[in-house]
């Protein structure tokens, strides 16, 4: 019951816990101290949506992703495996390309207790239904069972990987903005709800209700819209919208690249509570920039394909800030936000190390 809790009347200290927390901070830390390169084959490297690797002596490259929230799976193990199914090939079509074969990995804890293979039995069903309904070949996988501490089960974590084909290289696509006064806009719909979240997590220390609501139509019109955006190069950016919600999908395409920072302006009007509004994860969306001169050829093509489209902001500046309904909710420097996602994994891990 959302009446239950409080809803903030600013959200820096949220965003700023958000991009902290090791769901979201920046794996940088990891991915350096091995070989992400593959012998210069990388286009698209690890940090972005999905890293794409092209395929010698040809024009084609493959994208490769990976997703699971286990919280999600522990509300509701059926539902939270088909969002990761849905989120992994979102991943795929924000980068440029098309879902061609996925494989999982199994995490429960002990099958012999009725209840985890209740909720093994449920994330198969789950993953199968998702991968039927997209079309999605699942080519291999593999079970890790009894993952458990002093008799406590892990949350299920039906981790699932998909790899995408982009028939031409060049179509590929990234996560971060490229240009002061470009667009921002939002493909799919932000509904009231923030059950399973990260945001419930850090800011209640809560782990309850159901996952967000899943539209499998919905889920297939915004990635094949995306993916035409970036064939058609009407787009400069797309971002899969999940984990952390819109706060944390803006500010990442602010700082993800590797060239520049830029900030980022958000004036969004809405009757939903603002913590729902701006941190939860509601399904089947995409964070978009472009050149103001395509926005109406966006919004046509949108209302074609039935996907709900949303102009929310401009690139642009060195702060991110989100005013709703006219009033200021977040303000804070981007270059201080870049900084807590990017080191606070590797901070943690030398204190340790």
């Amino acid at each position: 019951d959302l009446t239950e809790l409080t809803d903030p009347t600013r959200g820096d200290h949220a965003l700023k816990q958000l991009l902290a927390s090791p769901n979201i901070a920046s794996k940088e830390w990891v991915y350096e101290q091995y070989d992400h390169m593959v012998r210069l084959n990388t286009l698209v490297m690890p940090g972005s949506d999905a890293a794409v690797m092209r395929i010698p002596d040809s024009q084609k490259a493959v994208a490769l992703a990976v997703d699971c929230n286990s919280r999600y799976c522990y509300l509701d193990p059926y539902l939270g495996a088909q969002i990761a199914v849905a989120e992994c090939a979102r991943n795929i079509a924000c980068s440029g390309g098309t879902p061609i074969g996925l494989t999982n990995c199994l995490n429960f804890g002990n099958p012999e207790k009725p209840e985890i293979m209740w909720q093994f039995e449920q994330s198969v069903l789950g993953i199968a239904e998702a991968c039927k309904f997209f079309d999605i070949p699942v080519v291999s996988g593999n079970v890790s069972l009894y993952n458990e501490t002093k008799g406590s089960a892990i949350y299920p974590t039906p981790t699932v990987a998909v790899v995408g084909l982009l028939e031409n290289l060049d179509d590929h696509s990234t996560q971060w903005f490229k240009n002061s006064g470009d667009v921002i806009a939002l493909l799919g719909l932000t509904l009231e709800e923030i059950s399973g979240s990260e945001y419930l997590k850090l800011a209640f220390d809560m782990c309850r209700g159901k996952p967000p609501h899943l539209d499998k139509k919905l889920e297939r019109s915004v990635q094949e819209l995306c993916l035409q955006l970036i064939r058609e190069k009407t787009i400069h950016s797309a971002h899969d919208c999940s984990d952390g919600g819109l706060a944390v999908a803006v500010a990442e395409s602010c700082f993800t690249g590797p060239e520049k920072v830029l900030g980022a302006t958000l004036n969004l009007k809405s009757t939903l509570r603002k913590d729902a509004l701006l941190f939860g994860e509601s399904q089947s969306r995409i964070l978009i920039s472009f050149s103001e001169e395509n926005r109406e050829a966006i919004a046509r093509m949108a209302k074609n394909k039935e996907v709900p489209f949303t102009v929310i902001g401009r690139v642009g500046g060195s702060h991110f800030t989100v005013n709703v309904n006219g009033d200021e909710f977040i303000q804070q420097d981007i270059q201080a936000l870049k900084n807590i996602w990017k080191n606070t994994i590797g901070d943690y891990a030398r204190q340790v190390s």
